[in-house]
């Protein structure tokens, strides 16, 4: 083989090399930048989560709010309608008092 060939097949071989290693520091590149963006995406839904699992509590204690204001507001209408019953009563079970006290 002439001298010329041997040179020519070691700069082929050398630049050979050279693209296999640019080829592996670009893959070395786009798996971190893949991983980067796969912790991103993660970091994202993550925050989002939080984010609705707060709006939804927030809802709920809204609506429990709600409904305990309620609760309290029908038990209060039902405890002012039995007082009425009571006092209303009250005229009637004084007099039936009254009456037996009188007839002793």
């Amino acid at each position: 083989m002439s001298l010329e060939a041997i040179q020519k097949v070691t700069e082929a071989e050398q630049a050979a090399r050279e693209r296999r290693a640019e080829a592996a520091e670009e893959a070395k590149r786009i798996a971190a930048d893949a991983e980067r963006a796969g912790r991103q995406l993660v970091a994202d839904a993550r925050a989002k989560a939080e984010q609705e699992a707060r709006a939804m509590l927030a809802e709920a204690e809204t609506q429990a709010q709600r409904e305990a204001e309620q609760t309290m507001a029908d038990n209060a209408a039902r405890c002012e309608a039995l007082k009425q019953d009571a006092r209303k009563r009250l005229d009637k079970a004084a007099g039936l008092v009254v009456g037996r006290v009188g007839n002793s």
